[in-house]
């Protein structure tokens, strides 16, 4: 685990990889470590294990270790016991046993990342819930709805090639991983994990929902 004082805890190693790669493309990591639960001393890299791991992280918040805890989950589908309200609930139940309240946020403004406060002056806890705090799904759905203008030809052929498969053995509501996955094995350098749509410069930068992504982490870990 590093040393550094700034902390963004992410549900997995895909998610790591992406951050890791954003982080530097924002100049945030020479500040910010991007981790698993696993990494910080937690039991198990989910997104109820960035949930509970909160317990852990929180004190060290208070008594300095850490200068700023950010976390990122995804918002996950109501069908399954998810769905982004029930997400905000879970970590808010979590944040308010440590003093932490959600600040009042207009509707279109929770498109922009949440942000806690805490009474006694401690910096702001930071939640992002996947895409965009407000609709179901997962950071792959965030990859898929800002994918470059030059892209969208190519990964349009990778949805058709998923939703072509005659007996798809993975479930309805992880089509987006597929799709995303069939799309980055068809690129230049096949086998690259999401870090990929970083590193090679496949996003839409100018997309509401990348810039608001890129604004929370530079509010959360700048300030």
């Amino acid at each position: 685990m590093s040393n550094k004082q700034k902390i963004l805890l992410v549900e997995g190693d895909a998610d790591k990889g992406f951050f890791s790669r954003l982080c530097k493309k924002l100049s945030l990591n020479t500040q910010v470590t991007v981790a698993t639960p696993k990494d910080s001393g937690g039991n198990i890299n989910t997104k109820q294990g960035v949930i509970n791991h909160l317990n852990i992280l929180l004190p060290m918040l208070e008594d300095g270790q850490y200068k700023n805890i950010a976390a990122i989950v995804d918002g996950d589908y109501t069908e399954n016991d998810g769905g982004p309200q029930h997400t905000l609930a879970l970590v808010s139940n979590i944040l308010t046993k440590f003093g932490y309240k959600l600040k009042n946020q207009l509707p279109h403004e929770m498109r922009k990342g949440f942000y806690f406060e805490h009474p006694d002056g401690l910096p702001d806890f930071g939640l992002w819930v996947m895409p965009d705090n407000k609709q179901e799904g997962m950071l792959e759905d965030l990859i898929k709805s800002c994918i470059s203008p030059d892209e969208a030809q190519l990964f349009e052929k990778a949805c058709k090639s998923v939703q072509q498969l005659p007996n798809p053995k993975f479930s309805d509501h992880l089509n987006t991983k597929a799709e995303i996955a069939t799309w980055l094995a068809w690129q230049e350098s096949p086998g690259h994990g999401l870090y990929g749509v970083v590193n090679y410069e496949l996003l839409d930068e100018s997309s509401e929902i990348y810039q608001g992504l890129c604004g929370w982490l530079e509010t959360i870990f700048k300030t």
